[in-house]
């Protein structure tokens, strides 16, 4: 059952939002920020073939789902190794990109079978014992989880999820949300909060890298809430719509990791998507035509601004982002 899905996100962030102690939304500061949010300057984003590997269809279907696979590990990028001028998430990708232009996709069958050995040399990491060893263990794990998940459902077919989703971004949410790293969904107290941010994240990627077309063609993307992660709820706390309890902030501010799962780390990614769901209500009630996915692009790309680098943002490590 995929209806209300992601209805089930929007009222447990709400749900969290009303309880939360540790990140607070200020209400007072939404019809003002709304106001002030540069939608005519939004551009559409791209899929910028620098970075990823934009070949025939097949093949770029299959390289955003093996991205997006791996597209986690923020917690962990202060100690990746990053190539010149590039963040972690385009570090990733670009070497993806490399072993997708040289050698094409792999097999649902490699990626079942690829170790973290294998990982460290594809995304150019040298072993050690700590971190980097971690995450290429989990990049290793997310990879054979989804080579598994090929072959036991869709024949080792990179397309079948995506047929199956029958052109609903809700529905290839459902899907995907089947493998362990993309079931992104949290404890808090007595709620089970759900966030399914790298299943949302594919879908608005495949629409996007495949020009919304064939079956990058998704009839409901409006459906999708933004892509709960460690950059929009920075963006919103500095810009005063979220604020932080001064215990919280002094922690993200001295770089001390905040835990998975922790109450803190939930509230701050529930009140986040809160804020942007009521940014969305206040700018529809004004006659925009906005969805969260478009603000998500409009606050993270807000976020790469120096002034918003220059602060120090909650490092989680975890596999949802």
């Amino acid at each position: 059952m995929t209806a209300g899905l992601l209805d089930a996100v929007r009222a447990a962030c709400a749900d969290v939002a009303e309880r939360a102690i540790h990140v607070r939304l200020d209400p007072d500061r939404l019809p003002v920020y709304a106001a002030s949010l540069p939608l005519a300057e939004v551009a559409t984003p791209e899929f910028d073939p620098r970075y990823h590997h934009v070949g025939e269809s097949n093949a770029t279907l299959a390289y955003v789902l093996t991205l997006d696979a791996v597209n986690f590990g923020s917690g962990y990028f202060p100690h990746l190794r990053k190539r010149p001028g590039l963040s972690g998430y385009f570090t990733v990708a670009s070497a993806l990109k490399d072993r997708f232009d040289a050698a094409g996709p792999f097999t649902a069958s490699e990626l079942s079978a690829l170790a973290a050995t294998d990982c460290a040399a594809l995304f150019g990491q040298e072993p050690d014992d700590g971190p980097i060893a971690e995450l290429m263990g989990l990049f290793a794990t997310a990879l054979n989880d989804l080579g598994r998940f090929l072959l036991d459902r869709f024949d080792g077919r990179f397309a079948g999820p995506v047929e199956a989703a029958r052109a609903s971004a809700e529905r290839l949410v459902a899907l995907l949300s089947e493998m362990p790293f993309f079931q992104d969904v949290e404890s808090y107290g007595p709620l089970a909060v759900p966030f399914y941010k790298r299943a949302q994240l594919t879908a608005a990627d495949l629409a996007l890298a495949l020009g919304g077309e064939g079956l990058g063609r998704f009839d409901d993307l409006d459906r999708l809430t933004i892509f709960a992660d460690n950059l929009v709820p920075h963006v919103l706390r500095l810009d005063g719509v979220l604020r932080y309890e001064s215990a919280l902030a002094e922690r993200i501010e001295a770089g001390e990791p905040i835990p998975a799962g922790s109450a803190e780390e939930v509230e701050i990614r529930a009140v986040a998507l809160h804020a942007v769901e009521r940014l969305v209500e206040i700018l529809r009630g004004a006659g925009q035509d906005v969805t969260a996915m478009r603000l998500d692009y409009l606050l993270w790309n807000r976020g790469q601004q120096a002034s918003y680098k220059a602060r120090p943002r909650h490092r989680t490590r975890s596999v949802f982002y």
